[in-house]
């Protein structure tokens, strides 16, 4: 009865204390980004504000495009990146299982063994005898100094840290994919224009060749329009070049091998007349929503929990252990033993010559790394927010320059046949006015895919394209089941991802810190 009070009493205290002490390291606050309240991003009018707008989730689906839609849905589902960042969240929740199994008895073992002994004596006789003995052993290391607390916190933010960091993979991937998907559009649009001016300097090449062969033009008309013919020829193998690869790098995105990407068969070269971007909120919230950012926000608060967790190692470990034990054997002559023992232990360590404390100093400088990192993404997130709306400004306004330019380069060629027609002028006028139009028609068109490619750049830059994360979508099913024959792996393969409240505070702890949806 007296072990039992004592038992009772010692857990008791233990419980009282660990409730009523803090955990050791700093709690941690959102990185100071104020010059963000001050920022105005130079976007040259290219955002509209809307509160009516349709969110960023789906982007791409403004540019009533049915062929991209389905390449993005496919991407997201056959992307082996999109993967390996679903099987990153699946360890962050394994990870975060083993932080929070801490805070259960840590020695939980069962023991047994046995002894057989055999004797021959002289004159035949023989005499043997048995022992065995079992014993149950229980030992939890309290969380007095809250080491165990910060770990789950650790674990936690690193936990967000890979849902966020799963939507940045969204963001990237969408990007990349509506990118290729109009670059091929581009270079196809290219190699029509190509083709088209081939076949007009074609035309020209066989007139001269045959009027110099009739002897009523020089053979100065014929090489310059043969070299003419030949530069425009020469193009377009460089253009079905990159056309392919174009290809191929799209095939990567959805996990095929190069040239099995069937949907791309009825493709043309049409690309669509964009409009300016509308947007629900101002464009500082929209940064401050990025994945990227909200990536480097939980895993600046993972690391701060490392410091509470070097700390703990220089404080003394207090642990309650008990031990139930039984022994016995067949000796008639002793009784079988049942021995029962509790009580706390303390260990310490004292003399680590450093040791420890360096390790706290080494977790606090890797935390105010992690602070840096978070800045410098902040500042690259503005940085690449005014880029692309500078960039979308700048080609919208080259691109009525170039079109006023293709416009004069076809009338000046009109122009310059008639009149060598007429024998006004030489061919020499001809053949400029051909180059010209060439090379105004491939600008005008290599301008307008980079206008597309600048929009896609601002979707991107405002973190547009990403969706809330589904164990279903995350892991596919074919994927779960093969995972589930290899290893057991309970419920984490089907139970609904957790992500972390949203609220419209940034300055909270990490199980309370925001993480705003997707939804400009």
């Amino acid at each position: 009865m007296n072990l039992c009070k004592t038992v009772k009493i010692t857990c008791a205290a233990a419980a009282f204390l660990l409730a009523g002490c803090a955990p050791l390291g700093p709690d941690f606050k959102a990185p100071d980004t104020d010059w963000l309240a001050e920022w105005e991003p130079e976007l040259y009018g290219q955002l509209q504000q809307d509160p009516a707008a349709l969110n960023l989730s789906q982007w791409w689906t403004r540019l009533n495009d049915p062929l991209l839609n389905n390449l993005m849905l496919k991407a997201r589902l056959e992307s082996p990146t999109m993967r390996v960042a679903g099987l990153r969240i699946l360890e962050s929740r394994a990870v975060l299982g083993v932080a929070s199994g801490l805070y259960y008895p840590q020695v939980q073992q069962v023991s047994a063994s046995g002894a057989y002994v055999g004797q021959k004596r002289g004159g035949g006789t023989y005499r043997d005898f048995t022992s065995s003995d079992a014993a149950f052993n229980l030992g939890w290391e309290m969380d007095f100094w809250g080491r165990f607390r910060r770990s789950v916190e650790s674990a936690d933010a690193a936990y967000f840290a890979s849902l966020a960091n799963h939507r940045d993979v969204q963001v990237l991937l969408s990007a990349q994919v509506a990118n290729l998907y109009f670059a091929i559009k581009t270079t196809l649009q290219r190699i029509e224009i190509a083709q088209s001016n081939l076949a007009l300097q074609r035309r020209s090449y066989e007139i001269t060749e045959q009027l110099f062969t009739q002897g009523q033009d020089s053979e100065l008309d014929l090489q310059q329009a043969k070299a003419q013919y030949l530069s425009t020829q020469a193009s377009i193998p460089g253009l079905k070049l990159a056309l392919q690869q174009q290809r191929n790098a799209l095939g990567v995105l959805l996990g095929r091998a190069p040239n099995d990407l069937p949907e791309l068969a009825d493709i043309d070269s049409k690309l669509p007349q964009l409009d300016a971007v509308s947007i629900k909120d101002i464009p500082t919230n929209l940064l401050l929503r990025r994945p990227d950012v909200r990536t480097a926000y939980w895993q600046t608060a993972a690391q701060s929990a490392q410091i509470g967790i070097a700390k703990a190692d220089l404080y003394p470990s207090i642990s309650l252990f008990g031990t139930i034990g039984w022994s016995g054997n067949s000796l008639k002559a002793t009784n079988d033993v049942v021995s029962v023992a509790a009580g706390p232990s303390v260990s310490w360590d004292i003399f680590n010559y450093g040791r420890l404390k360096n390790n706290v100093r080494t977790q606090d400088a890797r935390l105010q790394q992690a602070l840096e990192a978070y800045q410098m993404t902040v500042l690259n997130a503005a940085r690449e927010i005014d880029d692309a709306a500078s960039r979308v400004a700048q080609t919208q306004a080259s691109q009525q320059i170039l079109d006023d330019a293709v416009e004069a380069a076809e009338r000046s060629l009109e122009i310059a046949t008639r009149r060598y027609q007429e024998g006004y002028s030489d061919f020499q006028r001809v053949l400029d006015a051909q180059a010209t139009t060439f090379r105004q028609s491939d600008h005008a068109i290599t301008n307008r895919g980079d206008h597309i490619a600048a929009i896609i750049s601002l979707y991107q830059a405002l973190g547009g394209g990403w969706q809330e994360a589904e164990i279903d979508n995350v892991i596919p099913q074919s994927l779960r089941e093969l995972m589930a024959e290899r290893t057991d792996w309970g419920n984490l393969l089907e139970e609904p991802l957790h992500a972390p409240t949203d609220t419209s505070s940034t300055t909270t702890s990490p199980s309370t810190a925001p993480e705003q949806g997707n939804n400009p």
